[in-house]
């Protein structure tokens, strides 16, 4: 039954206006169903039987062979039986698609749709009406008290009646939101029964849009982009006053190319650390691997005989191939930084050691061994054909560039695609849970800091070729609170198991693009820091946040 012009529906109309259509396409149902019952039907469940077969370890090969053979033999039948329904079944789906676009907006999406906009307007006038009642109510209660204790208890029972007309308030436009979207979606529910889950691509795009509008949240949009938003803004601030104080625009293609050249190096650094991340860990000795991995790279690569020495030796590789020292340098480098993750990965799962301490260790003993052997001198330049092999301009366009897009593809479908990455979630969001449903936490945990090592070197590598040497021990200096925060502000949470390649993605591009930003300014390093330091506080302060509202 209808009311208020026909706008307000109760939920028994609502279902006396959806039955016809649910009779219509449910009849067509039926039919379609009959059609597909030894065809389509009967070819899934044989081909789950042949997978089901090959994986029975109860019979012998030859019953096996005969069973699958039995199978395929039917299989052919269904199939065959399948192809001569195919036009009737699709016949039967298009017209109930037909009648389903005719019929199911107008006559019952529409008017549920004025309805939920009639009962939001019935549930805010009600609310401000008991609102304005219980504020009246206070007002005559407070009015005929004196004493201190009963204002202070009445004022306790006021909040909690105003909070409970809030919950009822709250729950109720949730409630008319849920009968919105239940009648959104029961098209696509009658659809994928028709056509077996199948959707165009139209077709999914409204439904993930409504899904999108269904769950938003506000609250936690802030929380979740509220950083992000903050940083566009500064830059946007940054990009508005730099020609005015330098007379040069920041939003220039080569700059932009700049800040990515820049940024590409480090996106391997951050990519490592994030899986030491998303353990709830972290790793304080990436600058120190950076140095080392720089000072390794430059000797290999130097242009002819070496200057200073490692542990007083002279290394000359100028007598070997520019292609055999590059490789040499990518490999040692590697080596190198893979060692030292994996002794500060053994301590941690083995010991249950925090990584702050495994990795702070590996920063002091890094560092102390490359000063000492190499006296802290620098080692000069590489040869200068090698980066044109390693990172050379295609078209004026750096490719060390598509270095780092190659890495995040390749870090993106360990994390998403293999068995080694759903663990990783596992792992770090309960490492107990996981333990007990048999994944290795100490091979999880071993493998992140490999892969970090590994990710490391090459960044290391390419960080040597863009710079053309100028390897040494003092070389990448807080280059770990780079990538860290660069991890935080894309959205890797330190509470563990939550977080993306595409933050991580997003956080290095936009901390490089703010440091350039200040230093084309020409803010003093020093004070750069600290709008680095404020960055990581909010962050880190808005995924306590979210961690504090799920608990």
């Amino acid at each position: 039954m209808a009311t208020e012009k026909g706008k307000l529906l109760t939920a028994e109309a609502e279902l006396k206006l959806r039955q016809p259509i649910d009779d219509y396409v449910g009849g067509l149902q039926n039919q379609i169903n009959a059609l597909r019952l030894e065809g389509t039907d009967r070819v899934i469940s044989l081909l789950s039987l042949i997978e089901t077969t090959k994986r029975d370890r109860s019979l012998t090969k030859e019953e096996k062979s005969q069973q699958i053979a039995d199978y395929k033999q039917q299989l052919e039948t269904a199939k065959k039986v399948e192809e001569q329904n195919k036009p009737q079944v699709a016949a039967l789906i298009s017209q109930a698609e037909n009648y389903l676009n005719e019929h199911f907006d107008k006559e019952y999406f529409l008017p549920v749709k004025e309805s939920a906009q009639q009962e939001r307007v019935i549930a805010k006038k009600n609310y401000q009406d008991r609102i304005r009642s219980l504020n009246a109510e206070r007002e005559a209660a407070l009015a005929k008290l004196s004493d201190h204790q009963e204002i202070k208890e009445e004022k306790y029972v006021f909040k909690n009646r105003l909070f409970d007309i809030k919950m009822d308030y709250q729950a109720e436009k949730q409630r008319v939101k849920d009968r919105e979207h239940e009648a959104f979606i029961h098209k696509y529910h009658l659809l994928d029964l028709l056509r077996m889950s199948k959707f165009s691509i139209k077709e999914t795009i409204e439904q993930r849009w409504e899904n999108y509008r269904y769950t938003f949240n506000r609250r936690d949009f802030l929380l979740r982009n509220g950083l992000y938003f903050a940083i566009i803004i500064v830059f946007i601030i940054l990009a508005i006053i730099t020609p005015i104080v330098k007379g040069t625009p920041l939003l220039t293609y080569n700059n932009i190319l700049n800040i990515l050249q820049q940024a590409s190096p480090q996106m391997f650094l951050a990519l490592g650390v994030a899986g030491l991340i998303l353990l709830t860990g972290t790793d304080l000795s990436i600058g120190r691997m950076v140095g080392m991995g720089m000072t390794a790279s430059t000797i290999i690569m130097h242009q002819g005989i070496n200057t200073g020495g490692v542990f007083g030796h002279i290394f000359d590789f100028s007598k070997m191939s520019l292609g055999a020292r590059v490789v040499l340098a990518l490999v040692v480098t590697i080596i190198l930084s893979t060692i030292f993750t994996t002794i500060a990965g053994f301590f941690t799962a083995k010991f249950l050691m925090h990584p702050f301490i495994s990795t702070m260790a590996n920063t002091l003993i890094i560092f102390g061994l490359v000063t000492y052997a190499t006296k802290g001198v620098s080692f000069g330049a590489i040869d200068p054909a090698i980066p044109n092999m390693i990172i050379p301009k295609l078209n004026g366009f750096p490719s060390i560039i598509l270095w780092a897009v190659a890495a995040i593809v390749i870090v993106w479908f360990i994390w998403n695609k293999t068995t080694f990455g759903k663990n990783l979630y596992a792992v770090g969001g309960n490492p107990e849970a996981a333990a007990v449903s048999g994944i290795s936490v100490f091979a999880v945990t071993i493998g992140a800091f490999v892969l970090a090592g590994i990710l490391y070197g090459f960044g290391s590598w390419l960080e040597c070729a863009r710079m053309v040497g100028s390897g040494s021990a003092a070389y990448g200096q807080g280059w770990e609170m780079n990538a860290i925060a660069a991890c935080v502000v894309g959205g890797v949470s330190f509470t563990g198991g939550i977080g993306k390649i595409s933050g991580v993605v997003v956080g290095v591009t936009i901390f490089t693009a703010l440091t350039y930003a200040l230093t084309i300014l020409g803010i003093d390093t020093n004070l750069q820091f600290v709008f680095s330091g404020v960055i990581i506080l909010v962050a880190v302060t808005l995924d306590c946040l979210k961690y504090v509202q799920k608990k």
